[in-house]
């Protein structure tokens, strides 16, 4: 039997989170009430800044657990991303233990944090993976997707890919949606299907939520 993370360590992750960002930036969270008070959710976010994560993870109104590469479980921080609800995923392979622990997480009405682009880059939802389709189709979970939005670009960064220390960042939920056509299939054709109507859906979000906040 697969071992699901820890609710109640995803949410002391929130409270380390919320002392953390409003710490070391200046969240501006817009939209927190489309994200559905219980039930399974998938958050759908992009990802071009290293904060993004823990960004969501704290200002989010709910405990999030996210999908996390491998990579960054080493040592003291692996045992702390554990504790805090964190899953740790192989992205070189098809991680099975990794899957089960995820659908694990929204069967018991929690919340999956994913980052569809696989890695951080543009953090534009321009090359989704089908992961997430996966996940909305097998669970039946909404997709709320959320637009992560900082300045890499300005003086004042002590570390490559962050926001500078006490910048604005803007977080903003979109509304949530259905990624499948409402026939419940899992055929190859349907998840690229679920995983084209998720990827205008979260391009549309960022164009709206990057006009609504001038970024």
């Amino acid at each position: 039997m697969t071992e699901v993370p820890s609710a109640r360590g995803a949410e002391v992750g929130r409270r380390i989170g919320v002392g953390l960002m409003y710490g070391l930036w200046k969240p501006r969270v817009l939209g927190a009430w489309r994200v559905p008070a219980d039930g399974p959710v998938i958050y759908a976010v992009n990802h071009s800044h290293n904060i993004d994560g823990p960004m969501v993870m704290g200002v989010a109104p709910r405990p999030t657990h996210f999908l996390i590469k491998k990579e960054a479980f080493v040592g003291p921080l692996g045992r702390f991303l554990t504790g805090i609800g964190q899953l740790e995923v192989d992205r070189h392979s098809t991680d099975r233990t990794a899957i089960a622990r995820a659908l694990g997480v929204l069967d018991n009405g929690g919340v999956l944090g994913i980052f569809p682009e696989g890695t951080r880059g543009e953090g534009d939802f321009a090359s989704l993976r089908a992961g997430l389709a996966y996940f909305a189709v097998r669970s039946g979970a909404p997709i709320v997707p959320v637009a992560v939005l900082g300045s890499t670009d300005r003086p004042g960064r002590l570390i490559k890919a962050l926001p500078p220390l006490r910048s604005r960042v803007d977080v903003v939920f979109g509304d949530p949606f259905d990624a499948g056509d409402g026939s419940g299939r899992r055929t190859r054709k349907a998840l690229d299907e679920a995983t084209e109507r998720i990827q205008k859906q979260l391009t549309a979000h960022l164009e709206n939520a990057r006009r609504l906040t001038s970024r």
